[in-house]
């Protein structure tokens, strides 16, 4: 619990708590007749209990200001929660941001000594897993060099390869990875799949946005929301749950507002398919994407593109005029309308989402991410009375199958 408008304290020398002391019944007759002004109070955490048993991987999810990082924060030690306890058996290692334990006065080679110390662990452990930190890193050359003139992007490769390498029995992750580019990424959810996974029995406290690394890398999840704890279980089921509370009801159209300044934007959008009147979209609808636009005069070349992604944000196929040998419109258009067909789109059953760019040869002047979404169902395309089960996969393919026999090394009968 925090309370709004309060001022931290500093820690106070032995002298000030002497002088605080002595002048305590002054200041206090001082203080009579004042009426102290309320001071709002806010629960960042309430109602939470949970148990990770050794060698589990969770993930913590939740919107903005659901409490994830405080979470953390406290499993961390760096918060004491105002009521409850943690119970913590094994050394704990923390990448809640960038450069967290690090002191910037001291080298990358001084630093990397400095958090082994600090997770209890022995020089000559350190030292054996000294040139694997390193090489993770891909800090040779400035290994001796203060870290306070490190960039983000070097400070977290640093702080990740020491903490995932120095084998504490418990590894908290926040949000940090998306500071490093796509590449370290990738290597850092690889060495994150590799700890989880590897039978060593460390445990793993993961939060993040990425649905996808978080279905990918844990078993179990637990959902916050305004503080609380809403759901806990297997990673698939609250996952979705968290993405059906994300979203209101689907949103196959949307109107839009002209940012400022741009040339080219968009007024409204709308997915549908014509066969879906009254109905859901079913496997093997045909899709229609039709696109209202605002336009300056000087506009003759509008330029359109989409991305779909699954349920876990997660691209799966897009497309754009960009590449295309359109004509200009004949006259300067303030308004227009642009109409993509799909196709018969080949999506399995599950909940789908379209992001959206429009702009000109020179740019893209508006984008909206993850705008239109909607919800694909199960239908028997094949007329067998079978339907695929929900999260089977994203895409199915309409391909034919040919089975016969191989006359040429069948075996006899009886063999």
């Amino acid at each position: 619990m925090y309370r709004l408008g309060a001022t931290q304290r500093r820690t106070e020398t032995f002298q000030e708590l002497i002088k605080s002391l002595v002048l305590a019944p002054v200041r206090k007759l001082h203080r009579m007749g004042e009426q102290i002004p309320e001071q709002e109070e806010f629960w960042a955490l309430q109602d939470i209990s949970f148990e990770v048993g050794q060698g589990d991987v969770i993930g913590i999810i939740g919107r903005n200001g659901a409490g994830k990082s405080t979470l953390l924060k406290v499993l961390s030690r760096i918060v004491e929660p105002t009521r409850g306890q943690v119970l913590l058996r094994g050394r704990v290692a923390s990448l809640l941001e960038v450069g967290t334990g690090f002191h910037p006065e001291l080298t990358g080679r001084e630093n990397i000594y400095l958090n082994g110390s600090i997770l209890g662990m022995k020089r000559r452990e350190i030292e054996s897993k000294f040139d694997e930190i390193v090489s993770f890193a891909e800090v040779e050359k400035f290994l001796d060099t203060p870290v306070k003139r490190y960039s983000s992007g070097m400070y977290v490769r640093l702080a990740f390869a020491v903490a995932a390498h120095l084998e504490p029995e418990i590894l908290i992750v926040d949000e940090v990875l998306a500071v490093g580019d796509a590449e370290f990424q990738k290597k850092c959810l690889g060495k994150m799949r590799e700890v989880a996974q590897g039978g060593s029995g460390r445990t793993v406290v993961f939060v993040s946005h990425n649905m996808a690394a978080v279905h990918a890398l844990c078993k179990t999840a637990l959902m916050l929301q305004k503080g609380r704890l809403v759901a806990i279980g297997p990673v698939g089921d609250i996952v979705q749950r968290y993405l059906a509370a994300s979203v209101e009801g689907e949103r196959n159209s949307i109107e839009a507002k002209r940012p400022m300044g741009a040339p080219v934007w968009f007024r409204r959008a709308e997915v549908f398919s014509a066969e879906a009147v009254g109905r859901p979209i079913r496997m093997g609808d045909e899709l229609t994407l039709r696109i209202h636009f605002g336009a300056d005069p000087a506009i003759r070349m509008p330029r359109f593109g989409w991305v779909l992604s699954d349920s876990l944000g997660t691209r799966l196929v897009g497309a754009n005029n960009r590449y295309q040998a359109d004509a200009p419109l004949e006259r300067p258009a303030r308004a227009g309308i642009i109409s993509c067909r799909l196709g018969m789109v080949p999506l399995m059953p599950g909940r789908y989402q379209i992001s959206l760019w429009i702009g000109n040869d020179a740019a893209d002047s508006h984008i909206l991410l993850d705008s239109l979404q909607f919800e694909v169902v199960a239908h028997d395309l094949w007329g067998q009375a079978k339907t695929p089960p929900l999260g089977s996969s994203a895409l199915w393919w309409p391909a034919t199958f040919e089975i016969e026999h191989d006359t040429q090394t069948a075996p006899a009968l009886g063999g």
